[in-house]
């Protein structure tokens, strides 16, 4: 068996508007671990650059070494001595997936570590525990457009080839938290946005695969959790409208939020810069992205 390996996870963009918990795409932007074993009572090593450096601590409450202990425990290990070094590129808290990326490098290195014990479909039922949910995860796994639906027990998912496309993400200056973007949420909704979304869901799948930027822009609509979620984020009409005007065929809150993605045949730079100033004039600060589609997921190389 390997002693060090390193993972690659990429960024997601879950929910695509009208898909809550059931539609990720993975994105073009990385975070990278290096996770080496050590002699048994040398305990943990953890070392953080770039996004959230300062800010995670690296005891045993972190997500990569929650994961990776929840996969030490799966394949009989005591306690083990390992050292981790992440490199971070996805922003933190932000609605791109880093929480899901954390979780499944983790998840992916100490299974390379301990000779591959878990499948993925194993290693998706660990991160969507870990994360409460399974659309990021799924999507950093696998890589691509990915669907899955999770009830109690009970996790299905697939894969589905798309063209190749950009999306322009804006990454707003909000601190917004995905246990407080959940609490906005209603209980319960009126029958009739249910089935508005679930027709949506089902066409923005379709216009995806097809490359259908039309009959994106009328799929991609939401009343389960944007409605409630926009009021808690200065800035996110403006920032809509501006990458609509801009040529953007669809736009949705990116997750929880509060990043927001826009999906159009070209001038992805355009948008996102539209967007970007949207949010500056309603005094919040942004970054901006454009991300291809990452289609590989989660890669795990042997390192020395």
């Amino acid at each position: 068996m390997p002693t060090r390996v390193r993972v690659r996870v990429p960024a997601s963009t879950a929910n695509l508007g009208p898909g809550f918990d059931c539609l990720g795409l993975a994105l073009g932007l990385y975070n990278t671990i290096e996770m080496t074993m050590l002699e048994p009572g040398a305990g943990l090593q953890f070392e953080m650059e770039g996004e959230g450096a300062g800010r995670i601590t690296g005891d045993s409450n972190n997500l990569i070494v929650r994961a990776a202990n929840s996969v030490w425990e799966a394949a009989g290990y005591g306690p083990v001595g390992v050292r981790i070094k992440a490199s971070n590129n996805i922003p933190l808290g932000m609605g791109l997936g880093s929480s899901a990326a954390a979780a499944v490098s983790g998840l992916a290195a100490a299974n390379a570590l301990a000779g591959g014990v878990l499948s993925r479909s194993d290693l998706l039922r660990r991160a969507a525990h870990i994360e409460g949910h399974p659309d990021n995860a799924a999507a950093a796994l696998f890589g691509g457009l990915v669907l899955v639906s999770a009830a109690e027990d009970e996790l299905m998912y697939t894969t589905l080839d798309i063209p190749p496309l950009k999306v322009a993400i804006a990454v707003p200056g909000v601190r917004l938290s995905t246990a407080e973007a959940r609490e906005a949420l209603p209980k319960n909704v009126p029958l009739k946005d249910a089935v508005f979304n679930i027709g949506r869901a089902a066409f923005v799948v379709q216009a995806l695969q097809r490359g259908d930027y039309e009959m994106l822009g009328w799929a991609m609509s939401d009343k389960l959790h944007q409605p409630y979620r926009r009021k808690l984020i200065p800035g996110f009409d403006a920032a809509v409208s501006a990458a609509r005007q801009t040529g953007a065929a669809a736009v949705a809150l990116s997750g929880a939020g509060p990043s927001v993605a826009a999906f159009a045949p070209d001038g992805h730079e355009e948008i996102a810069n539209a967007m970007k100033t949207a949010f500056e004039s309603a005094g919040v600060s942004c970054r901006t992205f454009v991300l291809p589609v990452d289609r590989q997921g989660v890669q795990i190389s042997v390192v020395g």
